[in-house]
């Protein structure tokens, strides 16, 4: 008999297998490649270059600006940074935990089927678990396993140390350089976009941001009883009232402002992925637009 860790992991496989089949990146059968170590010749700058390749010196001597080629490494680190609060068990059918659970798994499978090594970080305020990285099946399985564990419960009244997750994954991912995807609602404290920046001065990373609908639009299902899942806090909202309706809008609105904001100054743009969504389609998307920013 099959474990569910086990079962998950062949769905995904299975439906990976069917929608991703001839998008992958010619023999080597993988979406994303290692970032590149070994020199091999200069040529001069173009407009899409990345900057930091530019070879000052000889930029200075030649007095045009030359960038530095590189030969791809074939072999790269990933990590999975998946926020696991409260707030991530919120949402329609199993919720944005569900969401990100699947999403991870079906990454790691990816980027593990090039030989490729990858980790997983996750974070919730009661505690924390590091998995470092390492290449196969059996680590997905691993990661898979520990995803569908139950998250540790925390106190009430605490929202999540956003900060605190990224400056862990900021410590955690120093010795190589690594793609990282960061998986979060980014719903808690303030503050989380200077590690975010520090991170990706260091890294290529991805961020995702799971929403559920109704965290942007409130259904109007009458009067209801409703839950801060990270405080505690309770209270009973009419979803009807035009007022209550107007006055959240403008505040998901606000929130969706700051966010963009926090992620400009980090320096990333986060992929944003919603829990009705199709999420094969949306990890098809988040591949194509992941590749166009590497080239």
């Amino acid at each position: 008999m099959t474990s569910a860790p086990d079962r998950l992991l062949r769905r995904l496989e299975w439906r990976l297998g069917r929608r991703l089949d001839g998008r992958l990146q010619g023999n080597y059968r993988t979406v994303w490649h290692g970032a590149g170590i070994d020199f091999t010749d200069l040529r001069l700058y173009a407009a899409e270059d990345d900057v930091r390749h530019i070879d000052w010196n000889v930029t200075a001597r030649l007095d045009e600006p030359y960038v530095r080629q590189y030969t791809e490494d074939r072999e790269l680190t990933a990590w999975l940074v998946i926020d696991r609060s409260a707030s991530m068990r919120f949402g329609q059918g199993a919720g944005k935990e569900s969401t990100a659970t699947e999403l991870a798994v079906s990454i790691a499978r990816l980027v593990s089927r090039g030989g490729n090594r990858v980790g997983a970080i996750l974070y919730d305020n009661a505690g924390h678990q590091v998995i470092p990285p390492r290449g196969g099946r059996d680590q997905v399985l691993r990661i898979t396993r520990e995803l569908l564990r139950p998250a540790p419960k925390g106190k009430p009244g605490k929202t999540t140390d956003l900060e605190a997750m990224l400056r862990l994954a900021a410590t955690t991912t120093s010795r190589r350089r690594s793609l990282v995807f960061v998986m979060s609602d980014f719903i808690g404290d303030p503050g989380w976009d200077r590690p975010l920046a520090r991170l990706t001065h260091r890294h290529e990373v991805v961020v995702i941001r799971v929403v559920d609908p109704a965290e942007v639009e409130l259904p109007d299902v009458g009067v209801i009883l409703v839950e801060d899942a990270e405080t505690g806090e309770q209270l009973l909202v009419d979803t009807s009232d035009p007022l209550l309706r107007g006055r959240l809008a403008e505040q998901a609105g606000a929130r969706e402002t700051e966010l963009a904001e926090g992620m400009r100054r980090a320096g990333v743009s986060a992929q944003r992925i919603t829990t009705d969504q199709d999420l094969l389609a949306a990890l098809i998307d988040l591949v194509q637009r992941s590749g166009r920013g590497r080239r």
